[in-house]
């Protein structure tokens, strides 16, 4: 297993959202940008093919994401010299990302590198790339790359060249590592992630969906809650949108915000916004018809601190996009708001479940009180015809998983010039499901639940250390805060404020409680860390 929460992927692909997001202004065409690269960067590079057609060596041989094509500029910026202008940059990330992208298929396995969900666990990487290429990058960082079979050898050859240490780290020193990687690993690569694919050459034929528009939107922010809200994309330029949100929290404060967003390859959509006064991005992508967007929100400062986020054209029929919670326990009355847009006609709540009271009642928010009968399962809920979503109907509440399961967060602050990385934490409901065993397949998902949070030692060596005194500590929201930098005078040896912590929520379900448990590893600054902006 490979963490994501990588030192080379924070520093890299994380800053690229950064600074990506919401850039406005007007796009090159393909011969501008073509003679970008011809101003910029031939110097090194060699330009061959035709007028209408030129290849780029070392260029045309790659294709990226947004991100990816971002850290690869910045990093001929600070390592080879290049001079170029914060317009010239943009205008050949639009370029390289829009002609050399990602087909979604290609992206789709690996969003959450480029969402910035960065305490995820990836279990499927080959044992052979986990040995040369894993011990330094999650998998998402080379699968989130198209390569020909040369190209990745050149790969090779660079970090031999630019980190010559690397043949004596950890699973190289015991074998031929360049060898290995050069021949083998590099051939491996250029046939799992080939630089001509079937998904590519599909994604440049299609047609691509503006995303100009009015959205109904649903999403979550730690420390504030779910939210739903209008967010409206008015088209600036050729893939760039000024961006507008206004909607309400759960427990009905306002929210609102404006700001920008560019569109890459035709679905990457990156944002920039200050919502409620605080700034914050936006990485989703848009299904290939247009009409959804999926992805997570989070905040500029600390992209480890996001949730979800999910966008629905308004198209002018009814849809029924969320209810929110989407469960309801059986033979107890609970207050469902259920979001969309144009929701006219009878509720109907599905089999067994009765609307008690309507609260309140509008075009996109509906909000009930309601009851439930019957077996537990998935209940189909209308509104009018054509409005359609799912509720969960469950008798009790078997086990909450935490999520994330683990987490990486790092001190700081205390006079230092890093800041203290935190975490968020959500629980997640389930039933026993039919075979009445909780743990197993049958388990019925019911959603985010609300919960109660506190923090315990991971072990007998934590305890004994008291991790849970000193590495930090947890708010009502479930968000983890570490403790100060530099050694700590209470602590044994003047230790650091590390530790090794369990992470416990306690969602109540009637007259019971039931506990999940996450992992939380406190560690020290991320000294490596390198700012690419």
């Amino acid at each position: 297993m490979a963490l994501s929460n990588n030192n080379s992927k924070r520093a890299a692909l994380g800053t690229g959202v950064l600074v990506l997001a919401g850039l406005a202004g007007t796009p090159a065409l393909a011969q501008d940008a073509q003679q970008i690269i011809r101003d910029r960067c031939l110097a090194c590079h060699t330009e061959s093919g035709t007028a209408e057609a030129p290849s780029f060596s070392r260029i045309s041989e790659q294709r990226k994401t947004p991100e990816g094509w971002l850290m690869t500029i910045n990093r001929m910026t600070h390592l080879r010299g290049l001079q170029l202008p914060v317009e010239e940059k943009r205008a050949l990330v639009k370029y390289l990302a829009d002609t050399q992208g990602l087909a979604p298929e290609e992206a789709a396995g690996y969003r959450y590198l480029l969402e910035q969900d960065t305490n995820t666990v990836e279990n499927s990487i080959n044992q052979g790339l986990a040995e040369t290429c894993g011990r330094c990058h999650s998998e998402a960082r080379f699968a989130l790359q198209r390569r020909t079979e040369e190209e990745w050898k050149y790969l090779v050859n660079f970090h031999m060249g630019q980190f010559p240490t690397t043949e004596f780290h950890s699973l190289a020193r015991d074998r031929q590592w360049y060898q290995i990687a050069h021949n083998d690993t590099a051939a491996e690569l250029g046939k799992r992630f080939p630089l001509i694919t079937q998904e590519w050459n599909n994604w440049q034929k299609a047609a691509k969906s503006d995303l100009m528009g009015r959205w109904r939107v649903t999403g979550f922010i730690p420390g504030k809650g779910e939210f739903d809200a209008w967010m409206s994309a008015a088209k600036t330029s050729e893939g760039h949108y000024a961006v507008s949100l206004e909607g309400q929290y759960s427990d009905g404060s306002a929210l609102q915000g404006e700001g920008k967003a560019t569109v890459y390859t035709g679905y990457e959509w990156r944002a920039s916004l200050t919502i409620d006064g605080v700034k914050m991005r936006q990485v989703m992508a848009a299904d290939k018809k247009g009409n959804t967007l999926e992805g997570r929100m989070f905040l500029a400062a600390e992209r480890e601190i996001g949730g979800e986020l999910n966008a629905v054209r308004d198209q002018g029929k009814a849809q029924l996009v969320a209810i929110q919670p989407a469960y309801l326990r059986a033979g107890q009355s609970a207050e469902l708001t259920l979001i969309g847009q144009n929701l006219q006609g009878d509720i109907d709540l599905g089999e067994g479940v009765v609307v008690e009271k309507v609260l309140s009642r509008g075009a996109d928010r509906i909000t009930v009180i309601a009851k439930a009968t019957g077996a537990e399962g998935l209940r189909s809920v209308a509104v009018g015809e054509s409005a359609k979503a799912s509720l969960v109907v469950y008798s009790e509440l078997a086990r909450v998983d935490v999520t994330p399961a683990n987490a990486v967060t790092r001190n700081g602050g205390a006079g230092s010039a890093m800041a203290k990385v935190r975490a968020n934490y959500r629980a997640v409901g389930y039933s026993a499901g039919a075979d009445g065993k909780p743990g197993t397949e049958d388990d019925l998902r019911l959603g985010y639940m609300p919960a109660s949070w506190s923090i315990k030692p991971a072990d007998e060596v934590a305890a004994h250390d008291k991790d849970e005194q000193y590495a930090g500590s947890i708010n009502a929201a479930g968000i983890f805060t570490p403790g100060d930098a530099g050694p700590n005078p209470e602590r044994k040896m003047s230790a650091n404020n590390v530790g090794r912590l369990t992470v416990v929520a306690t969602v109540a379900d009637g007259n019971t409680k039931v506990e999940g448990e996450g992992s939380m590893l406190v560690a020290v600054q991320d000294f490596v860390r390198r700012v690419l902006d």
